[in-house]
């Protein structure tokens, strides 16, 4: 591997542009390879072909280390190094497919037949152990009539990243995950990426199934703390002064436990962790091991937007507008599969009542699923001004502008704010026109005192009787 080694990407999706744009950022020539010839002309022209922070910019100021090509054979060969991140779609079991990356692996092993040095490939998209090896791994044997090992390195190194914070991500990674064909591949890719990352992260090279199942399982953890997190918030709205943020804070503080992922809310979403989580059970069953707590974790985290419905049921009246803050699966993505704001509102649609919706970036996406059923609002402003119900339900920053006086108006009682994400207590929770709810906060002291006082004192007489009967000495 030479001091400038020149890299190229197969598949320009969010995550294959992002790290085309990264690593031209940090000096190094990439080539791109796309089967989308829209894509391809875009980024030849400087144009980021898809949106994701930064990415625009990454392209255009490093456009002369940058080119993008449909040719993967031109790709390989004038490259030492080749990133494979096309998609894996789940299929109806959770698992992934591996239809488009075997695609990708046979253009692959056709480039690699032409070429009289060491080339390394990597596998950066999302697989089940044994995948590499055993599905793909004889594609580029077969194609290219050549040995992994001794003419060319596989890996598989999947990127921890989340949409919104790509290139960031990339670029400054909590550690590199390097699953080897063997020692020479892995170390030269862990040296690519030492000249690639911004920071200096620890690299685990370890066989390549290891690594697949460790992708999914942490993924799957993530999932798994998060529901964690929203079963806390449940339990908090049902103690005198619960807040879910005050006990998070706390376990947080505990080195086993750390803060993160660990925030009460709505559940997951996205493209990455409900179907890590799903493929994790998968393949646990399939291997004959138990995926209950996968698959616990799956159903919990599908009754939260169903939560938040009944709590607002007993507002609704006819007539009545309820507006939705957020649709995204996050704040600074248009993405909406998987979104628990989008399924949210669709369950409040359903109930008949006028639904109004607001996204920064989702807009589109929200037009193009809904059309006239749900109203979308040019701006947070607009999407509250006839709201009798608001509901915050991404935490957005934007949305912490939101005051009484954006959507107070006259009205026979008082207006409802249901704050997902707790983000607005210091302006709503003590206004007088304002019922706020927020998730994860005790709004009935009084009742819930009484729950607790009606338990403990059935235990007290319990207790009482067992003592009068001689079965306690």
């Amino acid at each position: 591997m030479t001091e400038n080694p020149i890299f190229s990407i197969v598949g320009l999706g969010k995550l294959g542009a992002s790290m085309l744009g990264a690593i031209a950022r940090r000096g190094f020539q990439v080539i791109g390879v796309d089967v989308n010839p829209r894509c391809v002309e875009a980024i030849n022209q400087g144009h980021a072909p898809v949106y994701e922070t930064d990415l625009e910019a990454a392209i255009a100021t490093h456009h002369d280390r940058i080119r993008a090509t449909t040719d993967v054979n031109e790709a390989v060969c004038r490259s030492d190094l080749t990133f494979v991140v096309v998609p894996t779609p789940s299929d109806e079991n959770g698992a992934f497919t591996l239809e488009y990356v075997a695609k990708a692996f046979r253009g692959v092993g056709k480039a690699l037949a032409a070429k009289k040095h060491y080339h390394n490939v990597v596998l950066t998209s999302t697989v089940l152990p044994g995948a590499t090896r055993y599905g793909l791994l004889p594609i580029l044997e077969q194609e290219s009539e050549k040995k992994v090992g001794d003419d060319f390195g596989l890996c598989y190194s999947p990127e921890f990243i989340a949409l919104g914070t790509v290139i960031r991500d990339f670029l400054n990674p909590d550690f590199l995950l390097i699953g080897e064909s063997d020692k020479r591949a892995g170390s030269q890719l862990e040296q690519c990426y030492r000249l690639i990352m911004e920071n200096n992260p620890p690299a685990v090279c370890m066989s390549i199934e290891n690594a697949e199942l460790a992708k999914i399982a942490l993924n799957s953890y993530l999932t798994l703390k998060i529901t964690f997190a929203n079963t806390l918030a449940a339990v908090c709205e049902h103690i005198p002064g619960g807040n879910v943020d005050v006990v998070t804070r706390a376990l947080g503080l505990d080195q086993r436990i750390g803060n993160k992922y660990l925030r009460g809310g709505l559940g997951y979403g996205g493209p990455c962790f409900p179907r890590d989580n799903s493929a994790f059970a998968y393949v646990a069953n399939a291997l004959g091991c138990s995926a209950d707590l996968a698959e616990t974790t799956d159903r919990l985290n599908r009754t939260w937007a169903t939560r938040i419905v009944k709590r607002i049921r007993p507002w609704l009246k006819q007539g009545s507008t309820v507006a939705v803050l957020g649709l995204s699966y996050k704040p600074g993505t248009m993405i909406v599969e998987e979104s628990q704001a989008a399924e949210l509102t669709r369950g409040i649609a359903r109930m008949g009542v006028k639904t109004v919706v607001y996204d920064p970036l989702a807009r589109d996406a929200a037009t193009a699923a809904w059309g006239a059923e749900i109203i979308v609002a040019d701006s947070w402003q607009e999407c509250v001004a006839d709201a009798d119900i608001a509901i915050v339900a991404t935490p957005d920053p934007v949305f912490r502008l939101l005051r009484p006086q954006h959507f107070l108006k006259w009205r026979p009682g008082p207006a409802v704010v249901v704050d997902c994400w707790r983000l607005l207590e210091e302006h709503f929770s003590s206004h007088p026109g304002v019922v706020y709810l927020a998730l994860g906060v005790a709004d009935d002291a009084k009742g819930a005192a009484e729950r607790l006082r009606t338990l403990w004192t059935a235990v007290s007489l319990v207790e009482k009787q067992s003592v009068a009967g001689g079965m306690v000495p």
